[in-house]
């Protein structure tokens, strides 16, 4: 019998000082504690730091954003309450600049632009609506084909607004779901609990040093580029 491989043997520590931490989050974990009970990020992040610093008691780190369970990429937190304030109203403002990467069934007609549609939250997913749904909230993003291949593309995405599972229901509505998404319409998957979507990169103004700073995720062993072949 196979064992399954501990998701956290991959966290990787991309930046750390007295105020942020940032962290590369595999595919599988989750950001914080959900429903499932499993260990989260969050959770990795204080043991982390308590361990390092030998900090006896709690120990506070701030969550200002998540990614998605089944995304894998940069997750930045804070580490004192003074970060997490600055960091949260520079997110209200969407002054964070984010880049994913993602790959996608077939290739648009359009290989860069814009994209834009009202979303509704309904269970688990995000569901396109018209404009005069009274319950549905203006998506945007911005996309960039860099490569294609094998009937897939590899896409790079900055997300403009914050909407729940705006890429992914995004590229679904496009007609170009990401690989490995069976909840917005791929037919084929990958790794258990992954889909092909990348937090590539995060840029934010440091909360205390007045300085803009950027957070690059690695990419993973697993990425799946070049496409797998049918």
């Amino acid at each position: 019998m196979k064992t399954r491989s501990n998701p956290f043997s991959k966290v990787k520590v991309l930046y750390e000082d007295n105020h942020l931490l940032a962290l590369f989050k595999p595919a599988g974990v989750p950001t914080q504690g959900d429903i499932t009970g499993d260990p989260s990020l969050l959770d990795w992040a204080r043991q982390w730091i308590g361990k390092k610093y030998k900090k006896p008691g709690a120990v506070y780190i701030g969550l200002v954003h998540r990614i998605d369970r089944p995304v894998q990429g940069v997750v930045l937190f804070a580490r004192t309450s003074k970060a997490a304030a600055r960091l949260s109203e520079q997110f209200r403002r969407h002054s964070v600049k984010k880049t994913y990467w993602a790959v996608i069934h077939g290739t648009p007609e359009t290989r860069s632009g814009e994209a834009s549609l009202y979303l509704v939250r309904r269970g688990s997913k995000s569901i396109p609506v018209s404009q005069e749904d009274p319950g549905g909230r203006y998506a945007r993003l911005s996309f960039n084909a860099i490569a294609s291949a094998q009937g897939y593309c590899l896409m790079e995405i900055a997300p403009l607004t914050g909407r729940h599972h705006q890429i992914r229901a995004t590229l679904a509505d496009m007609g170009h779901p990401i690989l490995g998404d069976i909840k917005y319409g791929s037919q084929r998957r990958i790794n258990p609990g992954e889909i092909a979507l990348l937090a590539k990169s995060l840029t934010c103004l440091h909360p205390t040093r007045n300085q803009v700073i950027t957070f690059e995720s690695p990419i993973p062993d697993n990425w799946p580029w070049p496409p797998p072949e049918d």
